[in-house]
Parts: structure tokens; sequence; C-alpha cells
């Protein structure tokens, strides 16, 4: 299923539909059950979708559809502190221990400020491999297993209960340190210091200071277990230990909080960062801020430019990008605008963790992850750039 908003028709060599469609299918064909996006160039919308939202029924993924998108939900925390900083309610280099003294006490709350929660670099461990047993030895993944993500399908978790996990665990480095280590513990953190700053929920508050400002109708966090509206099933791998494919589509997000339970559309999502970067959102003293980036170690290993809620991303031949990528238990999205504001994609799939363990260990590359890349280029526009080089001679 396809949809092309074409407003104007200097940009229809811009936008290729065709190679969109066939690189959504070839997604499909690599083992994800659905994947849907939209690309925006200039005034020209696209949305698409391949594949199915439900392995049994055989539905149809659909453009519009509601998702989990994981720590993209980060971005709309670290605007909603960032506001409290314009209003002078907070300051981005002071002690969280200023704030906070109780969850981060001792030299470490006075080590680590505001701005090392936003950007990783506090040192606090994820809370993660403690909530969740099965996953203790994480990052080695052949000694886990997805039992207790089975097992906590409806536990109820207590934030503060996260956050102290965290901070007992041993610290990943410290305060300051490069790279940084990415962390959910630092932005529940936040989210605490949204709800003592403003006495309302951190939900509350960024869905009043965020989302609406932002005007999106489909976006906000769950009230319970389910996801509201369509919306497709979303199937983890946990690699190739699960299978069949287990379906985590009803699950209480309180394992993640605000910092990663957030429910959009690909449109939505499109929407709130074309505003985020015209300083609709927060002004330019805070965007610039939000913009100064540090190396991060992700989950997966891989180095990132991290700024404060957002990633850095440099496509050749189309420039700087920026955005956040997000995933939680069956389901995954990544969404990204050119800086100059020109080019937008958010991707949204209904598979995690698809990758398989070698005799050592070690997750292997998947026919998945060529195909998504390959997507993801057509989408940044950096197939037609390579299209449009002269070889050499």
């Amino acid at each position: 299923m396809t949809d092309l908003i074409r407003t104007d028709a200097l940009e229809a060599t811009v936008l290729d539909v065709t190679v969109l469609e066939d690189a959504a299918a070839d997604v499909c064909a690599a083992g994800i059950p659905g994947i849907f996006a939209e690309v925006r160039v200039g005034d020209d919308v696209w949305r698409g979708a391949a594949g199915v939202a439900d392995l049994v029924t055989r539905a149809q993924v659909t453009p519009g559809m509601r998702h989990r998108v994981g720590s993209i939900s980060k971005t709309f925390v670290a605007a909603a502190v960032l506001q409290l900083v314009e209003r002078g309610a907070v300051e981005l280099d002071a002690p969280i221990r200023r704030y906070l003294p109780n969850l981060v006490p001792g030299d470490r709350g006075d080590a680590i400020t505001v701005r090392m929660l936003l950007d990783h670099t506090s040192g606090l461990a994820d809370y993660l491999p403690t909530a969740y047993t099965s996953l203790a030895a994480f990052p080695v993944v052949a000694r886990t297993s997805p039992r207790s993500i089975d097992d906590n399908r409806f536990t109820r978790f207590d934030p503060l209960d996260l956050i102290e996990m965290g901070v007992r665990a041993p610290a990943a480095a410290a305060p300051g340190t490069s790279p940084g280590r990415y962390s959910n513990t630092n932005y529940l953190l936040l989210c605490r210091l949204i709800e003592l700053i403003t006495g309302v929920s951190a939900e509350q508050h960024i869905d009043a200071a965020v989302i609406a400002r932002a005007d999106l109708a489909d976006t906000g966090f769950p009230s319970g277990p389910e996801v509201d509206g369509p919306h497709s099933r979303l199937y983890e791998s946990w690699f190739g230990m699960n299978p069949p494919l287990s379906d985590y589509s009803v699950f209480d997000m309180s394992w993640v909080g605000p910092a990663a339970s957030l429910i959009s559309t690909t449109a939505d999502l499109n929407r709130f960062f074309a505003a985020l970067l015209a300083g609709d959102i927060i002004g330019p003293e805070m965007l610039t801020q939000m913009q100064q980036t540090v190396p991060v170690v992700s989950f997966e290993g891989t180095i990132v430019d991290y700024g404060l809620g957002l990633h850095r991303k440099d496509v050749p031949g189309q420039g700087t990008f920026w955005g956040h990528d997000g995933s939680v238990w069956g389901g995954g999205a990544i969404t990204m605008a050119r800086a100059d504001g020109k080019r937008q994609m958010t991707v949204a799939i209904n598979r995690q963790r698809w990758s398989e363990l070698d005799d050592s260990g070690r997750p292997t590359p998947h026919p998945i992850d060529r195909a998504l890349d390959a997507f993801h280029r057509v989408a940044f526009g950096a197939e037609a750039s390579m299209r449009n080089v002269e070889p050499p001679r």
C-alpha cells in the first residue's frame, strides 16, 4: 500500500516512489513481517507500507498505523526539560543532587549534571539487566534468555525502584567520561525532575507542553498494556531464542515509563521533528544546546553522535540529519530530519533482534540488516545522490 501527495512537480525526480516501494518489499522478503514509513521531500509526501501486521490473520500493515516508538520518546522528554531550562526553572549544568538529592546521593549526585543525564555521559548504569534477571549477562547475549521478558508482560514497575537499580548498579563510567554510555536510568531521572518542577506526572506535562504544542493528534502515552487504534502486532526474536516469534504487542510499558513508552505514527513523528528543528518547540539557544553532540556507546555497542536527546547522522551527498531511533520488545522505529528541514524519513517495523548467534555466541549479520540499510539509504536520498555522481574516468 502506498500513497503519494505531490504538490510540486519539480520534486518528481527527487522522491522516487517505485524505488521506495521496492526497497520496502525487500525488507519484508528479508524477514520483517511488516514495514511502514513516511518520507518527505520538500512538499512531497510518500506514505507506504509492505507486509503484514499480523502473522496469523495476515492483515496488511498500513502507513497510518500507531506504533510503540521506544526511545524516540527521549527526544520528547529532552524537549520538555529544555523548556524548563528556558523558563529558568532548571539549570542545564547544575548537579542533579540539587533537584533529586534522595535519588542520586553523595559525590555522584554532585558530579552528575542535568546535561550529563540528557547526553548519557552520567556514567549511571542501565537498570534493565537488574529488572529483567534473564538479561543480567547482557551484552553477552549468549548468556541471556527471553524468559524474563515473558515473565514481565504485565508487571507494573515502580520508576523509583528502577532508578534505584540503576544507581546501585556498578557505574558504567565516571561522570563526564567520553564516550558516554546509553542508559535508560538517565531519562527516568529526567522524568522525575519534570515531575518535581511541574507538580504533575511527566506524561501529563509532556503531553501538554510538547505533544499538544506540536499538534500531534495520534501521539500519546499508553494508559494500559495495549495500543489503542489501528496497530501492528510486535514480534520478538531475541537473537534466535524465540522460535516461533513471540508476540509482545500487549505489554505493560512501565519498565521504561515516559522515557520510551510513547505511541505515535510516522506522520506525527515527522511533524514533531520538523517543528523541533524549526524552533517551534524550544527556542534557538536551546536547540543549539540540543545539537551539541558527544560520542555515546549504544546498547548495540556502536558509537553514535548524541546530543541532548538527539542523534546526529551525516549522509553522503545529503548533509546532516537529526533524529532518534527506538525499540521495544518486538517493535522498532527510526525518525530523521535533514538540518535544512527539506527531507525527512520515519520508518517503523514489527520485528526486533532478528540476528542469530554464531558458534562464539556473537550476533551474526542478517539479510534484514542489509535490506533495512538499503531502505534507509533510499529514504535519506543517498541512493539518488550516488546515481547522480559521474563515474571515474
